[in-house]
Formats: C-alpha cells, structure tokens, sequence
C-alpha cells in the first residue's frame, strides 16, 4: 500500500525543496505548479485566459505571458479565483491520474506538492498533510535569491495570507524550514520515516 503526504505552506517557505528530499528517498512527487503550467498550455485553456484577461497577458508571438498574468491575480481574489475556475478542475484531475498512477505501480509513497492542497480538496485523498513553514525574514530572503522584485513578493505572500493558522486544523506534520539545510533535510528523514512506519503499523487511516 501508498501512503499518500500532502505537502502545502506559504510561498518561499522550502516545499519544492522539501519534495525534493522526499523524491530521492523513494517517493513519487506530483507538483501541482508544474501541471499547472502544463495545462495552461493547453489551447482551450490558454485562450480561454486570453478572453478572461485581455492581450496584456498574451505574448506577440501567442504564448502566455506568466510573469504579466502573476501581476494581475496577486493580491487580487477574485481575479485569482477567475483563474483557478479555469485551470484548477484539470490540474486536479491530473493530480488524481497521476496518484493512482503511482499506486498501481506499487510505490511506497506519493507526494502532492500544492499551495491550494486544503482549498483544492487534495488534502481529503492524502493520509497525512504537512505544513512547510519558516520565518517571514527568511521567506523574504528566498523569495528575493529567485529573482522575485520586493514588491511582486509582498504581493504574493500578502495574498496567501495567515496559512499556518488555517492549515493547522488539518495539519499532521509541521516542517520547520529554518536553519541550515542538513537541519532541514534532517527533519524532514525523521518525518518520512515516522510517516513510513505509522503507515506500516496501519496507523494512517488505511
């Protein structure tokens, strides 16, 4: 049997990195991001953005413009919502494909790395959800070595807004991201292998 870990937490707070370490580990890691991008590549779908959004968002040579269309959602709900009604139904069809996926082959454990895992209803087909958290100083610090400008990060962190506290009622593991990455790395071995052996003992609710 798979055990299923759902992986959330603000932006710039290390859940790609902590994905990462679970992957060389043993686990199949789906990253919600990375299909996103796949599916706004779809034609339907990217044209359907173009009409929603307008030719600020579209490139002269017809492909999307991601950065342009990042500045129009972030720190604005209900354009961000207009863009989650047109991406969000397939990503989550393809994030459940490829679960399934990964447990016909018999893989030891899944990995869906998403920002919306709780709002996406994600959470309800993993076994365990852990919340990758660390400090504002260092969130800033990470978002600024990816080349994000100061004022596209405030905006994209204010529009995630308080995450710990609506995560923590669904919560099952806290990753602290702070600290040096053997630290880190170190925390999260400890906890795929406790997640491991809860599953094991049939403690994970299968």
């Amino acid at each position: 049997m798979t055990v299923r870990i759902g992986l959330t937490g603000p932006i710039g707070c290390g859940k790609s990195t902590v994905a990462g370490w679970l992957g060389d580990r043993g686990a199949i890691v789906i990253d919600a991001d990375e299909l996103a991008r796949e599916v706004t590549d779809l034609p339907d779908v990217r044209e359907a953005i173009f009409a929603r959004f307008g030719d600020e968002v579209r490139r002269p040579d017809g492909t999307l413009d991601r950065a342009a269309l990042a500045r129009r959602v972030f720190g604005d709900p209900e354009q961000l919502a207009a863009l989650e009604g047109l991406t969000h139904p397939e990503v989550r069809r393809r994030i459940l494909a490829r679960l399934a996926e990964a447990e016909s082959g018999g893989a030891a454990a899944v990995v869906i790395e998403a920002i919306k895992l709780v709002e996406g209803g994600l959470a309800d087909a993993c076994q365990e959800v852990w919340l990758v958290t660390c400090t504002p100083a260092e969130q800033r610090e990470r978002l600024a070595g990816r080349g994000v400008p100061t004022a596209d990060a405030e905006r994209r962190i204010a529009a995630q807004g308080d995450r710990f506290s609506r995560f923590r009622p669904v919560t099952g593991r806290i990753i602290s991201a702070s600290g040096t990455p053997a630290e880190v790395e170190a925390r999260v071995e400890r906890a795929f292998r406790a997640a491991l052996e809860r599953h094991d003992e049939g403690g994970a609710g299968t």
